[in-house]
C-alpha cells in the first residue's frame, strides 16, 4: 500500500484523516509540516501533514487521494507540530482546529505566502524650514509628521491606518521627500540606545539569577511591585539571549501595550521584531509569523496567539502580567498562553519568565512550592514611591454622578496644583440599567439574564454580554409613563460630571466606546502620557501596564461591585485590579495617593490591601484555598452545555456526569449539573458540570477516556458542548 497522508483539519472531530498522496507526488516531497488541499465530503479544505505511515485508520477502499500540495517545504518544524498536538491533548480539543488555528488566517485558507513588504513608518532627519512649510502646503503630510514624533518616531503601518484614511498619497509624497522611510519592524538603521540608568540591587540580582540559567529550562516568577522596573530586566535579559544567537519569545495581555513596548524594544534591542496581535490585519499578521517562523526576527512580540508561532532557535520566554485573565482564551479552543508558555520554554530548553505586581495564586503557590525561581523587586525604581492608599466610607453620603464630596475636594485640590488625576470605573456607558419611575419597569435583555446598558451618547440600550440593542425609549415600554430614569453610574456619565465641576480641565475618557474610532486609542494615550489631558478617566484599559508619570491621585469610584462575586476567584480578581489601579499613581516625580470609595469599610479584603499590602491578602487566600480543596490546590475541568430548552442542557450533563462517574469510580469530584450563574445567554440556556480531581495527571486520565464518548450520548446532538480544562471563569 502506498504512504498513508495523516492530516489535520479543521473540524470537530477527535483525530486526524488519512489521505493518499496526490497523484504524481513521490513520497520525498512530502513532509510533515507542509499544507495540502483535499477532498471533504463535497468541497475541498486545507489541512496539515502531521505524519506518514503504512497504516490507515479506514478501509483502503475508502481512502481518497489528497489534491495538491501547498507548499514546497514545511510551514512547521516536527518539534513545534509536536508541540501543538500536546496543546490538543492536554485540552482535549479537536487537533485540527488547534492545528489550524496557529497558521495566519490566509494561510488557512490554502493561499500562497506572501512577499514580505515593509510594515513600519519611521521619520528622519527633516529641514527645519521644510518642516515648518508644511503647515502652509501641505498639512495632513504636517499632520502625520506631528503623529509620528507623538509616537516616538515610528509606528507600524497597521496603526498608521487605524489613525488616518486614505493615507497612501501622503506616505508616498513624503517618502519622496525623504521625510519618512519605510521598513521592516526593528530594522532601522540608527544606533541602539544604551540603558539610561543603572539598576536597582534587586533589579540586577533577577537579571543575574535568570542569566545563570540560560541554555536550561527553569522558570522564574518576577514578583515585582508597580513601577519597580519589571521591563528594565526582560530588556537586560533579552540583550543577552539576542547576543547568544537565539530567540525571545514576549507575551503581553493586551494589545493596547504593544505599541509602547515596541518603541522601547526598537531603541534597545537589535534586528527586525515580529509582532502578532489581532489589532493588525491579516497580511500584517502573517508577514510577522513568516518572520518569526524563518528566524529573521529574533524577538517576536505579541498577545495570547503568540504563544502557538513557531519561533526557531528559542531561547527566552517572558510573560509581562501574568495574572492577567486575557491570557485565557474563553471561547472555541479555551487555551491559556501563560501556561502555554511555560510549557514551550521547557521543550525548547530554555527559561522562562512570569513578571507581574499581582501574581495569580497559582504561580505564587509553585514559587512557594520551590517549582519556580521566586524573583523580589519590593521598590519602586528611581526616587518614585509606594502610593498611600485610603478608604472613603460613602455610607449616608450624598453623592453627585456617583462622586463622594470628598472625593471631589481631593480632585479639586490635585487638579489646582497642576497635577494629573485618574478615575477608575469598571463599568462603561452611562448607566448599567434604566428603569421607570412608575412601574418599576427595568431595561432587561430580552435574550439574556441580565440588564441592557444606556448609552446616552449613542441613545441606545445595548447588552454587554450578547449585543442585543435598540433605541431609547422615550417612555416606559409597560406602563406607558415618561418617568424613566439611569440607575447606577458608568464612564460616560463619570466623563459628564467631572466636566461639570472642572471646566477648565482638559479630560479623556478611555474605554472600548470611547476607542472605537481609528487611531482614537492612540491619540488619548499620547495626551494622557504628555500631561494634555488633566483628568483620566476609563475602565481596566487603563489600569494594565501604563506609565503616567504625571497622576498624582487615582480615585477607583466603586470597589463594591467586586467584592461578594459567586466565582471563588472574585476576590483575587478584586485585589489584582485594586493594586494595578493604585500603581499608576505616584509613578514620577510627584508622590502618588489612591482614593477608594466603599460602603464595606471593614471589609477585610480591604483592609488587607490598605494595611498590609497584596501579598498579605494572597497568603490568607492560599490557605482558604487549601481548606476549601480548591485550584490551585487541585484541579479542575469544567462541561459547558447550551440549548435552546434549559432542560436539553442539564439533560445532556446528567448523561455525562453519569458517564463520568462510571469512569471515574470515585476518583473524580462531580458538581453538578448546574445552572450557570447567568443562566441564559444570547437566547440559548447554559448549564454547568464541574469535575475537580487532587491531582492533575489522574483528572487527565479520566479526560482522555471521557471526552472522546460525549459525542456519542444520547442527546448530544441537541446541545452545544464545550470542555475547559483549568476554567478560569465559572459564568
Amino acid at each position: 500500500m502506498s504512504s498513508i497522508l495523516h492530516i489535520a483539519l479543521p473540524a470537530p472531530v477527535y483525530g486526524l484523516f488519512d489521505y493518499l498522496p496526490p497523484e504524481n507526488t513521490p513520497e520525498e516531497k512530502l513532509a510533515p509540516g507542509q499544507r495540502l488541499l483535499v477532498p471533504f465530503g463535497h468541497s475541498e479544505r486545507c489541512g496539515l501533514l502531521v505524519g506518514l505511515s503504512d497504516r490507515a485508520s479506514v478501509a483502503a477502499h475508502k481512502l481518497r487521494a489528497a489534491r495538491a500540495v501547498l507548499d514546497e517545504r514545511p510551514l512547521m518544524s516536527r518539534e513545534h507540530l509536536a508541540f501543538l498536538r500536546w496543546v490538543a491533548d492536554y485540552y482535549h480539543h479537536p487537533p485540527g482546529e488547534v492545528l489550524l488555528s496557529a497558521l495566519p488566517v490566509r494561510l488557512r485558507k490554502g493561499k500562497p505566502p506572501l512577499v514580505p513588504r515593509p510594515d513600519r513608518i519611521r521619520i528622519c532627519d527633516t529641514d527645519p524650514e521644510a518642516f515648518a512649510a508644511l503647515a502652509r502646503r501641505a498639512p495632513r503630510q504636517r499632520q502625520l509628521l506631528d503623529w509620528l514624533r507623538e509616537q516616538g518616531g515610528s509606528a507600524s503601518m497597521s496603526e498608521l491606518r487605524r489613525r488616518f484614511d486614505n493615507v497612501h498619497g501622503v506616505v508616498r509624497a513624503l517618502c519622496g521627500k525623504g521625510m519618512i522611510s519605510l521598513g521592516m519592524a526593528g530594522d532601522a538603521a540608527t544606533p541602539l540606545q544604551p540603558p539610561r540608568f543603572a539598576l536597582e540591587p534587586e533589579q540586577a540580582q533577577a537579571v543575574a539569577a535568570v542569566a545563570s540559567r540560560l541554555g536550561r529550562y527553569h522558570a522564574f516568577l518576577l514578583d515585582g511591585v508597580t513601577g519597580s522596573g519589571k521591563t528594565e530586566v526582560y530588556l537586560r535579559l533579552a540583550q543577552q539571549v539576542l547576543e547568544q544567537g537565539r530567540s525571545l519569545l514576549f507575551l503581553v495581555p493586551e494589545i493596547s501595550l504593544t505599541p509602547q513596548l515596541i518603541n522601547r524594544l526598537e531603541k534597545r534591542l537589535p534586528g527586525p521584531i515580529a509582532v502578532l496581535h489581532s489589532g493588525r490585519s491579516d497580511g500584517e499578521r502573517e508577514q510577522a509569523w513568516q518572520m518569526a517562523r524563518q528566524g529573521r526576527a529574533r524577538v517576536v512580540l505579541g498577545t495570547r496567539s503568540a504563544v502557538l508561532a513557531p519561533v526557531p532557535d528559542l531561547g527566552l520566554v517572558l510573560v509581562d502580567e501574568e495574572h492577567d485573565s486575557a491570557y485565557k482564551q474563553q471561547e472555541g479552543f479555551r487555551y491559556s498562553a501563560r501556561d502555554m508558555a511555560l510549557v514551550r520554554a521547557q521543550r525548547a530548553n530554555c527559561p522562562v519568565v512570569l513578571g507581574s505586581a499581582t501574581p495569580s495564586l497559582e504561580s505564587l503557590k509553585n514559587a512557594m512550592d520551590g517549582r519556580y525561581g521566586w524573583l523580589k523587586l519590593t521598590r519602586r525604581a528611581g526616587k518614585a514611591q509606594h502610593p498611600g492608599m485610603q478608604l472613603l466610607d460613602i455610607r449616608n453620603q450624598r453623592l453627585q454622578g456617583g462622586l463622594s464630596p470628598a472625593l471631589l475636594q481631593a480632585l479639586e485640590a490635585v487638579l489646582s496644583e497642576g497635577r494629573q488625576a485618574m478615575v477608575f470605573l469598571n463599568r462603561r456607558g452611562y448607566a448599567p440599567v434604566l428603569t421607570c419611575y412608575g412601574c418599576g419597569w427595568l431595561s432587561d435583555c430580552p435574550r439574556c439574564d441580565a440588564r441592557q446598558t444606556m448609552h446616552r451618547r449613542q441613545g441606545r440600550l445595548i447588552c454587554h454580554h450578547c449585543g442585543n440593542e435598540r433605541s431609547l425609549p422615550r417612555q416606559c415600554p409597560s406602563c406607558g409613563s415618561p418617568e424613566l430614569h439611569p440607575l447606577g453610574q458608568g464612564t460616560e456619565q463619570l466623563e459628564q460630571v467631572l466636566q461639570q465641576h472642572f471646566p477648565g480641565h482638559p479630560l479623556v475618557r478611555i474605554d472600548r466606546d470611547a476607542t472605537s474610532a481609528k487611531g482614537r486609542l492612540d491619540d488619548l494615550l499620547a495626551q494622557a502620557r504628555d500631561g494634555r489631558a488633566s483628568l483620566l478617566v476609563g475602565t481596566q484599559m487603563l489600569a494594565k501596564g501604563h506609565h503616567f508619570p504625571g497622576v498624582a491621585l487615582v480615585a477607583l469610584v466603586d470597589v463594591d461591585g467586586g467584592l461578594f462575586g459567586a466565582d471563588f476567584r472574585a476576590a483575587e480578581r478584586m485585589a489584582q485590579l485594586i493594586i494595578q489601579v493604585a500603581g499608576r499613581a505616584g509613578r514620577g516625580e510627584y508622590p502618588g495617593r489612591v482614593l477608594m470609595q466603599t460602603r464595606f469599610p471593614d471589609h477585610p479584603l480591604l483592609q488587607t490591601l490598605v494595611n498590609e499590602d497584596y501579598a498579605a491578602f494572597a497568603r490568607e487566600a492560599l490557605k482558604e484555598r487549601a481548606q476549601a480543596e480548591l485550584p490551585p490546590c487541585s484541579f479542575q475541568a469544567l462541561i459547558r452545555a447550551s440549548a435552546v430548552k434549559a432542560e436539553t442542557a442539564e439533560d445532556f450533563l446528567r448523561q455525562a456526569a453519569a458517564l463520568v462517574e462510571k469512569l471515574a469510580g470515585g476518583a473524580l469530584q462531580v458538581w453538578g449539573p448546574v445552572p450557570a450563574p447567568m443562566r441564559k445567554r444570547a437566547g440559548r440556556y447554559r448549564s454547568h458540570l464541574l469535575l475537580q480531581a487532587d491531582q492533575r495527571k489522574r483528572l487527565q486520565r479520566i479526560l482522555e477516556d471521557f471526552v472522546p464518548v460525549l459525542s456519542t450520548l444520547p442527546d448530544a446532538g441537541r446541545v452545544r458542548w464545550s470542555v475547559d480544562v483549568d476554567p478560569l471563569d465559572l459564568y
